[in-house]
C-alpha cells in the first residue's frame, strides 16, 4: 500500500467505479477526488466519484453511489461506507488502516510527503524581480516569501525547480538611479554644486533621495576620484559618466538585494538581466519571430475607454495580436519612436525561459501588476508555453495597532531589514504565509512575536519543541537507541486507539495529499494552515494527558504503550519539520 492513504483510497474508489460502470471515458476518472471529510462525524474521507461519473455512465448519481458503497464496504481498509447527498460517498477507515502507515513517516523522515505529481517537469519560479533602485522593502517581502515557499513546495511535489530573479535594469528608472548616485558622488568629492542646482540638470528631477546611496557615492569617489566630474567638481556631461555610474550603482544595489534576500533565507539560482537580454538582440529577435508567424502588424489602437488622457493621440505602432490568445486588446511592442516597449522586453525574457527548457513558468508579482497578467499570458501562449501568475497583495505593517514609521535610511519605505530586525526571519516568513497571497494582510509586529496560540509561528514551533522535549525525556528513560526513528518504526502501535491519538495520526497521514494539492494549486499558504491544524491536534492530545493519566506520553511502568506514543510524537515532529522546510522556517528544539 502506498504511503499516501488518500491516493490509495482513490485507487480503490476508481476500481469500484470501474466495476459499476465499465465503459467510462478516462477523463471522467481524472475528475474523481478523495478528500478529507469536512465533518468528522460523517467519516474520514469523501469521494465525488458517483456525482462526476453519473452523466457519462447514464445512471443516476444515487444508483452509482450505492454500487460504490457496496464494493467498498468489504474493503479491508474500510470500516464504513455510506452514500450522502447528490452522489457523494463518505468513508470511515479502520483505526488499524491509519496506524499501519505511521511507521512510513518515521522511515522516510523529513522526505515524507515527497510526491511525483510534478513528474520531474522543469519549473521556473521567478519572484521578487525588483527594480534594483534601492534596498528591499516590505513591498517586496511578501512576494519573496511566497515565491521561495512555492518553489520549495514544487520541489517537494516532484518538479525540477529553478528559482530566478529578473533584474529590471533597463529603462528610465535605472537612469534616474544613476543620476541620484552621481549626486551622492559629487557630495563625496566636495562639489560646490547645491542640490537645487543639480536637480535642474536631472531629466525628470532627482527621484531617489534615500541615504542608502551615500555609501555608493563614497565608493564611486574612492574608485574614480574626481575623474567623473568637471575639474572644479561640477557636473560633467552625462555621456562621460552615465554608463560607468549606472553599472557601478547597479552592481552595488544587487549586492545589497542579495544580502537582504539571504537574510530572509532566499537564495535564487539564476539572476537574468533585462538590459543584457536586450543588448544581445533578444527583444528584436522575438519580435521578428512573432512577425514571421503573422502575429504582428502595424496599426493604431482604439482610444482607451472612459475619459481620454490629455496627451492621447492616435499613432501608428507595432502591435502584437494579443486578442488571438485571450487578451482584451492588441498590445504595442514598439513605440512610435521605434524603441521597444517594456512588454516586448518581457516577451523576450519569457521566450528565453522557454528556450532554456522550462515546461512550467510561474511569475510571482505584486497585485499592482494585476492588469498586466492577461497580456503576458497571451504572449507566452503565442510562444507555445503556459504561464501561471501568482499575485501578492500589499502588506500593512502595524505595531501596537498603529502603522509603523517609515525608514529614514531608505527615504520613503519600510525596509526588509527593518522588519527582520524587529521580529526575525522565521516570524516574517511564517506570518507572510498565513494568508492567501492575493488577500490583503496586516503584519502586526507585536502579534508576530507574541507567545500565544493566536501567533501561528509560535504555536507550531511550540508543538515541535514539546515533541523534542518528550523525545529527550524518553531517551533518558529507555536509552537513545530505543527512541531513534528507525527503532520506533518497529514498535507495536495497537494501543494508539484514543480518538485524540487517531486525530493526530489522520492529520499526519494527510501530509502527502496536502503537498500535492498545494503544489498543483500554487498555494504555499496551505502549508501554514496545515501545520497550525496539526499543532492544534497535538496540543490537544498533550492537554488530554494532563487530565487523563492513561493518555500521558511517558509511563515508565508501561514500556510498550509509552514507546507507541513516543513513536506518534516522533512522527509529529518529523512532519512539522517537513512542513517548516517547505516554508523556509527553522524548527526549534526548545522554547526559551
Amino acid at each position: 500500500m502506498t504511503d499516501n492513504i488518500y491516493a490509495e483510497m482513490r485507487s480503490r474508489v476508481l476500481d469500484a467505479l470501474q466495476a459499476a460502470a465499465p465503459d467510462l471515458p478516462a477523463e471522467v476518472g481524472a475528475r474523481v477526488e478523495v478528500t478529507a471529510a469536512k465533518d468528522p462525524a460523517h467519516g474520514d474521507m469523501a469521494t465525488n466519484a458517483a456525482m462526476v461519473a453519473a452523466k457519462a455512465a447514464r445512471r443516476k448519481p444515487a444508483e452509482l453511489a450505492a454500487q460504490i458503497v457496496s464494493a467498498l464496504a468489504t474493503d479491508p481498509l474500510v470500516a464504513e461506507a455510506a452514500a450522502a447527498g447528490p452522489g457523494f460517498v463518505n468513508l470511515r477507515l479502520k483505526p488499524e488502516s491509519w496506524r499501519a502507515l505511521l511507521p512510513d513517516v518515521l522511515r522516510s523522515g523529513e522526505a515524507y510527503g515527497e510526491s511525483t505529481v510534478g513528474q520531474g517537469g522543469r519549473a521556473n519560479v521567478e519572484y521578487v524581480s525588483a527594480n534594483p533602485t534601492g534596498p528591499m522593502h516590505i513591498g517586496h517581502c511578501r512576494g519573496a516569501v511566497v515565491g521561495d515557499a512555492l518553489a520549495n513546495l514544487l520541489a517537494k511535489g516532484g518538479y525540477d525547480v529553478t528559482k530566478e530573479f529578473y533584474i529590471n535594469d533597463a529603462g528610465a528608472q535605472v537612469t534616474a538611479l544613476a543620476w541620484a548616485a552621481y549626486w551622492r558622488y559629487l557630495q563625496a568629492i566636495g562639489s560646490p554644486i547645491d542640490e537645487a542646482e543639480f536637480t535642474e540638470e536631472v531629466p525628470g528631477g532627482l527621484q531617489y533621495r534615500g541615504d542608502y546611496l551615500i555609501p555608493v557615492g563614497q565608493a564611486l569617489a574612492e574608485t574614480y576620484g574626481k575623474s567623473l566630474a568637471e575639474p572644479d567638481g561640477g557636473i560633467a556631461a552625462p555621456h562621460l559618466w552615465l554608463d560607468t555610474v549606472r553599472d557601478f550603482t547597479l552592481e552595488r544595489m544587487m549586492e545589497s538585494i542579495r544580502e537582504d534576500l539571504a537574510a530572509l533565507g532566499v537564495r535564487q539560482d539564476v539572476f537574468t538581466s533585462e538590459r543584457a537580454l536586450a543588448a544581445a538582440g533578444a527583444t528584436d529577435a522575438v519580435i521578428e519571430r512573432l512577425r514571421a508567424a503573422d502575429l504582428i502588424y502595424e496599426g493604431t489602437l482604439e482610444p482607451p475607454k472612459g475619459k481620454l488622457p490629455d496627451d492621447w493621440e492616435p499613432r501608428q505602432q507595432t502591435l502584437f495580436r494579443a486578442t488571438l490568445f485571450g487578451d482584451d486588446v492588441d498590445r504595442p511592442l514598439r513605440k512610435s519612436d521605434g524603441s521597444n516597449t517594456y512588454f516586448a522586453n518581457d516577451i523576450a525574457y519569457h521566450a528565453d525561459k522557454i528556450a532554456r527548457g522550462f515546461e512550467v513558468l510561474i511569475d510571482v508579482w505584486g497585485a499592482d501588476h494585476g492588469g498586466y497578467v492577461s497580456r503576458m499570458k497571451s504572449a507566452v501562449k503565442a510562444l507555445g508555453g503556459n504561464l501561471d501568475v501568482v499575485l501578492c497583495q500589499i502588506v500593512h505593517v502595524l505595531k501596537d495597532g498603529e502603522p509603523v514609521r517609515m525608514s529614514k535610511r531608505a527615504g520613503t519605505f519600510i525596509t526588509l531589514r527593518d522588519l527582520l530586525d524587529e521580529v526575525g526571519r522565521d516570524a516574517v516568513r511564517f506570518t507572510m504565509l498565513t494568508r492567501k497571497s492575493d488577500a490583503q494582510m496586516e503584519f502586526d509586529i507585536a502579534a508576530a512575536v507574541a507567545q500565544t496560540r493566536e501567533n501561528p509561528v509560535f504555536y507550531v514551533q511550540y508543538a515541535h519543541a514539546r515533541c523534542r522535549s518528550v523525545l529527550r525525556a524518553a531517551a533518558e528513560m529507555f536509552g537513545a537507541d530505543a527512541v531513534s526513528d528507525s527503532a520506533l518504526a518497529d514498535v507495536r502501535l495497537a494501543s494508539l486507539e484514543n480518538e485524540a491519538e487517531l486525530a493526530v495520526i489522520r492529520r499526519l497521514l494527510s501530509w502527502p495529499r496536502m503537498v500535492e494539492a498545494a503544489a498543483l494549486a500554487r498555494e504555499p499558504h496551505r502549508i501554514a494552515f496545515f501545520l497550525y491544524d496539526l499543532a492544534a491536534d497535538f496540543h490537544m492530545l498533550w492537554n488530554r494527558g494532563r487530565d487523563d493519566a492513561a493518555l500521558r506520553f511517558l509511563q515508565p511502568e508501561n514500556r510498550d504503550e509509552t514507546l507507541a506514543r513516543v513513536a506518534l510524537v516522533a512522527a509529529t515532529a518529523v512532519v512539522i519539520r517537513s512542513g517548516l522546510a517547505v516554508m523556509g522556517v527553522t524548527p526549534v528544539e526548545e522554547m526559551r
